[in-house]
């Protein structure tokens, strides 16, 4: 049986990878943002996958978000070096996992998604926010497929195709999706209830994907949560047979000028919002940017 087909839905998700290793001590200051302690402090790592585990989480996503080959070389290290940290990312999850399934013998499957962020990710400079990148599309795509075709070949689960800002970006990805090897998810992020970051329709994004026979789930991320609720009822329609997964960010905002964030974020709401999102038919849910272990608690209660 494949692994989607096994789910026992709603799967709930983990939360932000960044905000439980600030808590933990680390400096995330840095181009590689989290990604960078895969190779200065794996052990960090693990232990933010154990927290989203021991809070309640039936998925974990990999460290890899920003991690890529380029940004690996770009700090110094080879080509094969930069493969091998990739892969690390992948095995740190798995590492959690073995602990956490070791100290809870209840023989629940924990599934593991590989993180794929957009262009914008590795250029760290804000435009994953925007999806506005300098570079054709040819070497898009290039970029993205060697990723794809190194995270494909390990023990995840499903690739995650995350925080995709830009019709032009998922276009792209719906094409390498296409001849993917395992099931996929794909969320976009968005700018308000109506327009994904770049501006261009929700609604046109989702129906011109939603056909790709590989990916198995559809929906939002990194968005924030008070646009969730008119999303749903506006892309629900055009899903098709795809799973809708949901997994915003705590509402508050990202200053990129000084790489720290206005607002704050409550456990208890966010609950509140999310119970309300799964009677309108989300299947998978959890958190992205500042949502930590408490709030994957909450909604593990559900």
């Amino acid at each position: 049986m494949k692994a989607e087909e096994e789910i026992k839905y709603p799967l709930i998700l983990d939360g932000g990878m960044s905000n439980v290793l600030e808590s933990l001590g680390c400096n995330l200051d840095h181009p590689l943002w989290s990604a960078y302690l895969i190779v200065k402090k794996p052990e960090m790592i693990v232990k933010a996958h154990l927290a989203y585990l021991n809070a309640g989480s039936k998925c974990i996503t990999t460290s890899s978000y920003q991690a890529t080959i380029k940004g690996f070389e770009r700090i110094g290290l080879t080509r094969s070096e930069s493969k091998a940290m990739l892969l690390r990312s992948v095995e740190l999850a798995e590492e959690a996992r073995r602990i956490f399934l070791k100290e809870n013998s209840e023989g629940n499957r924990i599934y593991l998604a590989a993180s794929i962020g957009p262009y914008g990710a590795f250029l760290a400079d804000g435009s994953e926010y925007k999806g506005k990148y300098d570079i054709s599309d040819q070497r898009l795509k290039e970029f993205h497929t060697e990723k794809v075709s190194i995270l494909e070949e390990t023990t995840v689960d499903f690739l995650a195709f995350e925080t995709i800002p830009s019709f032009r970006e998922f276009k792209i990805l719906n094409e390498i999706i296409s001849d993917c090897k395992k099931p996929c998810w794909l969320s976009f992020s968005c700018r308000n209830q109506h327009s994904l970051n770049d501006g261009n329709s929700i609604i046109d994004a989702v129906k011109s994907i939603s056909s790709n026979k590989n990916l198995f789930a559809l929906g939002i991320n990194c968005t924030a949560p008070r646009y969730i609720s008119d999303i749903i009822k506006n892309i629900l329609p055009f899903i098709q047979d795809k799973k809708l997964i949901i997994y915003p960010n705590s509402g508050e905002i990202y200053l990129p000028e000084t790489k720290s964030w206005k607002g704050i974020s409550d456990p208890v709401t966010f609950q509140k919002m999310a119970s309300e999102w799964l009677s309108s038919g989300v299947d998978i849910i959890g958190g992205c940017c500042r949502i930590g272990p408490d709030h994957i608690k909450q909604l593990a209660t559900l």
